[in-house]
């Protein structure tokens, strides 16, 4: 290497080197070798972040120099003339000019880098395709720098606080020290959103950021506001700007390296940046923290334009299987030769009110007689074998082995199967109808209510069945469970209650009813004709029970609330007296406060949440008055319609109840979902709920058969502790610490809620937490960061927030608090969606 010319080969390529002594760093002697050598170790591990990306290259010809005489820097977009063939390149058209590109795909690229003394390797965080057509971004970075009296302590200390937000984006963020000043932040992307949005999300992280700690931070980008702090630099993040690589030199006075780095790293009150040995020994120890982020492979033409993420499944046949299996000219099953083409987690096409899913449960005497289940979905009959037959008593679990998709022909099956033909033996039809679906977790959990025949073998009333998968049980993979659930419609073997004809003498009371619970889903959940529309209320639930004595109001959970809202009593004055001499009407709906422009404000409803004492209640009724929104009657004329379809329901209603001052019905919506959604925003109201014209109502129940459509998110959640305040908040609470429960009930750290917090809520908060604290937080998971200075309280309030997104491991981003939740328990706090 001490040659002053020779050529060298590298993967293949031919590369002229010379002046291979010139020391480039002069203050610790560091030569041209020396940077080859780096680059060449570096490669594999430099690359995956480069690749694809068009380079833009700082060359200090004559060396770095000193800090008394730095050395000349020149900055370089378009690939220098003599540049080798081979170099990979890419075009670039810029408003005024074009330029060419290199692109460091391989190591002779970082060799003829090192060659001409370009030290450092900046990148945009987006790729070219392999046509050359700019891609979005697939990452997003974050700069942290500090200004004059901050440094790479008060770095890391913010890094710290852009993951919180991160990981509630479901961003897993890498640092980076930069080499120069500051550390850089690292965030894969999916590649769905474009460079500006991504610039976007970034400022408003940022100013999130300042607004929270403006001790700290700073997002904008004038000097004279940096003294002391950080600032968080977005704008590299625009699709013109670019950032030095990771793993590339830096031209200062030593050769230090943007190296990245791990989070124990960055908790060290020692961090430094690393130079170039020190990254060759992390390198060589296989220490690689940005590994899982930016390598992309063998890019090729042939992979351009493949299916979208989550495509994969959509043109897979869901028969293939069934028919290998079947010979057409030997069975008398049915065997389409068509494809069925479609994914399990995607509803059924046949599911509106006039042709809703069916179920058939067939007998088959094959070589071992079982019971074969099998559930419309997808356009296909999914199935499972029950070797004991479908269980009549809740206490009975029988094993279910999922078999292969059946073609929807299949349901009407009935025959001989030939012997020594695939199930050979007899098939009968044991019962067969309808369903109506309430959970379907691909590979995990079904629930459905099925409607068989009068004469079927489930008795001729509805069965409420849940499928759950076994595998987590042991044993294999085809293995579930099939279980009659306590919970059924009308009572476990009782005939439909639906209303009937008949002299019979009306009750005097009715048993409580817990109300029906939606699912949250997706404007995709709710294509086709068979759903109905209402706004969805931003208040609390209320089952209301009119008699000819009067009314009482009952809490989701049973709990009388009728002394906090009395002039609800008003439902008594709504109901014509022919119809209350019938019997006690059953009504469901929302209590609401109004706010501006006659819309829910449910931060007004929390004045009069909880509410007992009269003197309390009368002087809150004269600040805040409530109304009932009504959407429901479950009982009326002296026969309960829980079996009733929604759509009678409804109709009976509104002939039942006259509008009042503060009773409402409002109308359903019978158009589509994009209008009913649009309709609610415009309104500026919580969202849709959308119900199936023709299902039933389902005490206490979260169906599938409601769904909700929230324009904002909101969760309930477990106050677990408190944070201190600062600024404006100092020597008071800053943010409340919050948990939620998981699917065996343990409670996990959910995050921290600081927005939405205003004064009086926050007095209230510091006087009822001052005897409910306790030694240890109530929740696991919580991150050393949010426990140091925490005071924890026991775990038996629920709050309800906003939110944006969830991270992968269940963490609120920009959690907005909305208001306590009095009418809910920690044990039913759960999350909203799966």
């Amino acid at each position: 290497m001490a040659a002053a010319q020779q050529t060298v080969e590298i993967g293949g390529r031919r590369l002229r080197v010379s002046n291979l002594e010139k020391v480039l760093y002069p203050a610790t002697g560091t030569t041209k070798a020396e940077v080859l050598h780096y680059y060449a170790q570096v490669a594999r591990v430099l690359i995956p972040q480069a690749a694809w990306r068009p380079v833009t290259r700082k060359r200090w010809v004559n060396g770095v120099g000193t800090a008394a005489e730095p050395g000349q820097v020149f900055f370089r977009k378009d690939l220098e003339d003599a540049a080798p063939e081979w170099i990979p390149r890419g075009r670039i058209e810029h408003r005024t000019s074009a330029n060419v590109y290199p692109l460091a795909n391989e190591p002779a690229v970082l060799a003829w880098f090192g060659q001409l003394a370009a030290l450092e390797i900046h990148t945009p965080q987006w790729r070219f395709d392999p046509t050359f057509r700019a891609r979005n971004p697939d990452r997003m970075v974050l700069d942290l720098d500090p200004g004059p009296g901050a440094g790479l302590a008060e770095c890391a200390e913010v890094a710290r606080l852009c993951r919180q937000i991160l990981d509630a984006m479901a961003l897993d963020a890498v640092p980076v020290t930069s080499g120069s000043k500051g550390i850089h932040l690292y965030a894969e992307l999916d590649g769905s959103v474009s460079s500006e949005q991504v610039s976007q999300v970034a400022h408003e992280l940022a100013r999130a950021l300042e607004a929270d700690h403006p001790d700290l931070v700073v997002s904008d980008m004038k000097k004279t506001l940096r003294a002391g702090k950080v600032l968080v630099d977005w704008s590299q993040n625009n699709a013109n700007k670019t950032t030095v690589c990771p793993y590339s030199l830096r031209g200062r006075e030593h050769p230090t390296v943007a190296a990245p780095r791990t989070w124990d790293e960055l908790d060290d009150p020692d961090l430094d940046h690393l130079d170039l040995e020190a990254v060759l020994e992390r390198v060589a120890d296989g220490l690689d923290p940005i590994a899982a982020q930016g390598w992309v492979g063998s890019l090729t033409t042939e992979n351009v334009g493949a299916d979208e993420p989550g495509d994969e499944d959509a043109g897979a046949d869901l028969l293939a299987t069934y028919r290998a299996k079947r010979d057409a000219g030997k069975t008398p099953e049915p065997v389409p030769q068509r494809p069925a083409r479609g994914t399990h987690g995607r509803p059924s096409a046949a599911s509106d009110a006039d042709n809703p899913p069916t179920f058939v449960i067939q007998e088959h005497h094959a070589r071992r007689l079982h019971w074969d289940f099998r559930l419309e979905h997808a356009g296909v009959l999914v199935s499972w074998a029950v070797p004991k037959g479908p269980p009549l008593s809740t206490s009975e679990n029988r094993l279910a082995v999922q078999t292969e998709d059946h073609p929807l022909e299949y349901g009407t099956f009935a025959g001989t199967i030939p012997q020594g033909e695939y199930g050979g033996g007899e098939v009968t039809i044991w019962d067969h109808g309808t369903y109506e679906l309430e959970k379907w977790r691909d590979g995990k959990e079904v629930i459905a209510v099925v409607h068989g025949q009068p004469d079927g073998g489930l008795g001729g009333v509805p069965r409420r069945f849940a499928f759950i998968h076994a595998t987590g049980m042991g044993g294999d993979a085809k293995n579930w469970l099939l279980h009659l659930m306590k919970e059924q419609p009308g009572g476990e073997g009782h005939a439909d209650d639906a209303a009937t004809d008949g002299d019979t003498e009306p009750p005097a009371t009715v048993d409580a009813v817990a109300p029906m619970l939606a699912s949250a889903g997706t404007v995709e959940d709710l294509r086709g004709a068979d759903w109905a529309f209402e706004m969805k209320w931003d208040g609390v639930r209320v089952i209301a029970t009119v008699t000819t004595d009067g009314v009482t109001l009952a809490a989701r959970h049973g709990t009388d609330i009728t002394a906090t809202y009395p002039e609800l009593a008003e439902l008594a004055d709504r109901l014509d007296p022919d119809v209350l001499a019938a019997g006690p009407v059953v009504l469901d709906g929302e209590v609401v406060a109004l706010g501006a422009g006659n819309r829910p404000d449910f931060g007004r409803l929390q004045n009069r949440m909880g509410l007992t004492r009269p003197r309390d209640v009368t002087a809150a009724m004269r600040r805040t008055p409530v109304h009932v929104m009504l959407f429901d009657v479950l009982h009326l004329g002296g026969q309960s319609l829980l079996r009733t379809p929604y759509r009678k329901r409804r109709t009976l209603l509104a002939e039942a109840v006259r509008e009042g001052g503060h009773v409402h019905v409002p109308d359903a919506f019978d158009g589509d979902v994009e209008e009913a959604v649009e309709a609610s925003q415009e309104l500026k109201l919580e969202g849709v709920v959308a119900k199936k014209i023709s299902s039933v109502y389902q005490p206490g129940q979260r169906a599938r058969t409601w769904i909700k459509l929230k324009n904002q998110t909101h969760q309930e959640v477990v106050v677990i502790g408190w944070r201190a305040g600062r600024g404006g908040r100092t020597g008071g609470i800053g943010s409340v610490l919050v948990a939620v429960p998981d699917e065996d009930g343990v409670l996990r750290y959910a995050g921290r809620v600081g927005s939405g917090l205003n004064d009086e809520t926050l007095t209230r908060m510091a006087r009822d937490f001052a005897s409910a604290t306790r030694t240890t937080p109530a929740a696991e998971g919580v991150p050393a960061a949010d426990a140091r200075d925490a005071t924890w309280v026991r775990a038996d309030r629920v709050a309800e927030v906003s939110y944006g997104e969830l991270t992968r491991d269940h963490r609120l981003r920009h959690p907005v608090w909305r208001g306590w939740r009095p009418d809910k328990d920690p044990a039913d706090v759960g999350w909203e969606k799966p």
